[in-house]
């Protein structure tokens, strides 16, 4: 199993990245600006995540997504754990943003986020359509943020086996 950066072709991961955002015109406005990194097992695609730098030392998660055929097989935990090791040293912390439902909420705040605020009526103002999740139409932003430590990180680049 690897962990790429992909510089070349991003929209090529369009379909896994729509499992993380279900906006696609959402997702275009970061892919180009963040840096797009794929975890595979040979030639097959188990996850992806998108990270963008957002200045005075915070990286935002804008988007993590496991191929439905691989979920729940600790594969978004070992991209968050990739993601804490490439950058610290390089960023003070990690936040992210996601609804507020029963599927996510628990699995970043098992991985050690916490939660830093909230963005009220995010998805009803910023989505063409109902988001819904496990059943529950989502409306607001739960915001988690999560310290990196200085001596943790690699700056590697390339190919990066886990």
């Amino acid at each position: 199993m690897s962990i790429i950066e992909e510089t070349e072709n991003k929209e090529q991961y369009m379909e896994l990245l729509l499992i993380g955002d279900e906006q696609e015109d959402m997702i275009t406005k970061y892919l180009s600006r963040g840096r797009l990194f794929v975890m595979q097992d040979d030639e097959k695609v188990l996850a992806v995540c998108v990270v963008k730098d957002e200045g005075n030392g915070r990286l935002e998660i804008k988007n993590i997504a496991v191929s439905p055929d691989s979920q729940r097989k600790g594969y978004g935990r070992k991209m968050l754990s990739f993601i804490e090791n490439k950058f610290s040293g390089s960023f003070r912390s990690l936040f992210l943003g996601t609804g507020d439902s029963p599927l996510t909420v628990p699995f970043y705040e098992s991985c050690g986020f916490r939660r830093s605020g909230v963005i009220k009526n995010f998805f009803i103002d910023n989505y063409d359509h109902p988001i819904i999740e496990a059943g529950v139409q989502l409306c607001d932003m739960i915001c988690f943020e999560k310290e990196l430590p200085d001596n943790y990180g690699t700056v590697s680049e390339g190919i990066t086996e886990i």
